[in-house]
């Protein structure tokens, strides 16, 4: 069989027909083979992030071991052992990788740079990812006060999220991971037990006396606002971005409104307060049937408020004429709310007013993703469950079909 010399002290290693296995003198064995560039790799292992040498207890075992690493080179799924990066990462280095490495919208980017940039997150930049631990995190959500439930939540969220990609290995590179598993994890019973905080999902939509306090208590530029939130869904960013053109409304012969469309197709979003970018909306692009009721107010706001042109926008800031901010909203509207005794309805939960109305009347999951702009049942379900009261009446009303006889 042939031989190859080992330059290194004159003991021999066994050539086989692929690679070499050699016996040390610890009476372990070496197992080594030619890479696609010609260089010898010698067994290894990665163990605690490190790439360490690979011994054998008995030649067969490193002859097995060369056999597979021959399969992998014949069928092209060979890989060089690859080192983790220092082991003393920094939590602060760390996360602006991370932030980099994301492809998100503007908006969500804004919104996580501002998070890593918090003092809740900073907390974490003077440890290295090895170091945090759950009982840290732990300590760390409990310390946080409680009434801002939202921020907390959020802050949460991110920190997982990025400690979940460092406990993972690398797609692009096979690194192994940063960390052996991810120690943010909260139990839902500890990021629920805030008595004030708001479980996801959970609607209390606006009775119509509600709104029509509500409606009553705003400035009349902001009235028809209102209505589309409440009767047509729409988001924030995708009101504010409505032009003119966008919102159709038909008419009889003697001129009087009979119905009408509100084309969505683009919202606005403000990665910081100065700069609003226009893009396509979060969900779906749709067409929403307007309810005739609040044609004749729509269309009041027109004449009085909106900005002349097919691309003049609906509902503008007062002073600029352009994108209104969320800001300028709420400063009417958090006294309108408190007006209406709802201090606690956001101006989003008037879209949860609208996806619950539309399902309490009678419409079905295709048609509430539709209007809402859903891409997955999951969210017009949490409507349809809320309109559960309706099964009463259906009960009702099949009742009086039996009862009407054939």
């Amino acid at each position: 069989m042939p031989v190859d010399s080992d330059a290194a002290g004159g003991r021999k290693r066994t050539r086989r027909g692929f690679g070499w296995v050699r016996k040390l003198p610890s009476g372990r064995y070496q197992a080594s083979y030619l890479d696609p560039q010609g260089t010898r790799i010698t067994a290894k292992v990665v163990e605690a992030g490190k790439v360490m040498p690979l011994t054998f207890l008995d030649k067969k075992t490193a002859e097995a071991w060369l056999s597979l690493r021959q399969s992998e080179l014949i069928e092209n799924r060979w890989k060089p052992a690859v080192a983790r990066e220092p082991e003393e990462v920094g939590f602060a280095d760390y996360a602006e990788r991370w932030l980099a490495s994301r492809e998100l919208s503007p908006k969500t980017h804004s919104e996580y740079r501002r998070i890593l940039n918090g003092e809740r997150l900073g907390y974490f930049n003077r440890f290295a990812l090895a170091e945090i631990h759950p009982a840290m995190i732990k300590a760390w959500w409990n310390a946080q006060d409680p009434r801002y439930t939202t921020a907390r939540r959020k802050a949460y969220d991110v920190l997982h999220a990025i400690l979940q990609t460092a406990s993972q290995q690398d797609e692009d590179t096979d690194a192994p991971p940063l960390i052996p598993n991810n120690p943010a994890r909260l139990s839902a019973k500890t990021k629920n037990s805030t008595p004030a905080s708001r479980p996801k999902g959970s609607i209390r939509p606006a009775t119509l006396a509600e709104l029509a306090t509500i409606m009553d208590e705003m400035p009349p530029r902001y009235a028809a606002m209102v209505l589309l939130a409440a009767w047509c869904a729409p988001r924030f960013g995708e009101l504010t971005e409505l032009p003119r053109r966008d919102l159709i409304i038909n008419r009889d012969p003697e001129g009087n409104p009979v119905d009408g469309t509100l084309t969505i197709t683009r919202a606005v979003v403000w990665p910081d307060p100065d700069t609003p970018i226009v893009k396509a909306p979060k969900s779906l692009s749709r067409d929403v049937a307007i309810p005739p009721h609040i044609l004749g107010p729509l269309l009041a706001h027109l004449d009085d408020f909106a900005v002349p042109g097919p691309a003049g926008l609906l509902f503008p800031a007062v002073e600029s004429g352009g994108h209104m901010k969320h800001g300028a909203l709420y400063k009417v509207y958090r006294r309108a709310r408190k007006a209406a005794g709802r201090e606690d309805l956001r101006w989003h939960d008037l879209r949860h007013t609208g996806a619950t109305l539309a399902a309490q009347a009678g419409a079905t999951l295709a048609e509430l993703m539709n209007r809402l702009g859903h891409t997955t049942v999951t969210a017009a379900l949490i409507y349809q469950h809320a309109a559960a009261g309706r099964d009463a009446e259906i009960a009702r009303r099949l009742s009086a079909i039996a009862n009407a006889g054939p």
